[in-house]
């Protein structure tokens, strides 16, 4: 059983995904439940104790990072979102701040601080069979549907189809990014002229410089980076189980 929020869902994540047999509950707490809202699982602690204990375990995707960190090539597991461009820097800047008032309040207050000084740069993304080479402020690789305390970046992630969601968010000026933050938080971004939405099994990103990755709200290293789906990898208890 995970008693926290996004992180401890990664940390328990890395120690038992390939252990056949091990099932995972999940009791919402800390303050990243952006895991816990794709699956549905209630923040109330008796609803989410009688699903964690009476509720059956069904089968969900991870993702497999393969990153660049300090000390060469690394690997890590995530179990909700991932992504390369400004949200790994904001990632960063959020773990380094306070976060008594909340995920999502201490992730908009890390957001404005990056996203005064942020200039978006050239990424090089290919996700199957599919290459896009562009200036980007983000390419979001995800099995879930919320990212940054309750944003609905990818609305329609299915977190048991096989399938990486994959948004490329391109060149958009500021103004761009602050008129349609609000319908991020609603899922109602999408389609945009500036994003792209692929889907696929594999991701790589490269970039001329190394930027930071983000895994589930952790910023472990930087491109060149490459992400697998490893279908049905991990049982959860989840309502209607």
């Amino acid at each position: 059983m995970v008693v926290g929020g996004d992180g401890t869902v990664q940390e328990v994540v890395n120690g038992i995904a390939g252990l056949g047999g091990v099932e995972l509950a999940v009791i919402p707490r800390g303050t990243g439940w952006d895991f816990a809202r794709t699956h549905r699982i209630p923040k109330r602690l008796p609803e989410a104790l009688r699903i964690a204990r009476d509720a059956t375990a069904k089968p969900f995707d991870l993702g497999r990072a393969t990153y660049r960190a300090a000390d060469g090539d690394a690997e890590a597991w995530f179990a909700n979102v991932a992504s390369v461009g400004m949200s790994g820097s904001v990632a960063a800047r959020a773990n380094r701040t306070t976060k008594r008032l909340g995920a999502k309040a201490s992730y908009l207050m890390a957001l404005a601080v990056v996203f005064a000084r942020w200039d978006n740069v050239v990424l090089r993304v290919r996700v199957g069979d599919e290459r896009r080479e562009a200036p980007m402020e983000d390419a979001v690789v995800a099995l879930g549907r919320y990212l940054g305390g309750g944003m609905m970046i990818t609305p329609d992630a299915e977190p048991d189809d096989g399938l990486f969601d994959v948004l490329l968010i391109g060149d958009a000026s500021k103004l761009e990014v602050l008129r349609v933050l609000p319908k991020i938080y609603r899922g109602k971004h999408l389609p945009h002229p500036r994003a792209e939405l692929l889907r696929g099994t594999t991701v790589e990103i490269h970039s001329d410089r190394p930027m930071p990755v983000q895994l589930d709200g952790e910023q472990p290293g930087t491109t060149p980076v490459r992400f697998d789906i490893v279908p049905g990898a991990v049982r959860l208890r989840v309502p209607g189980g």
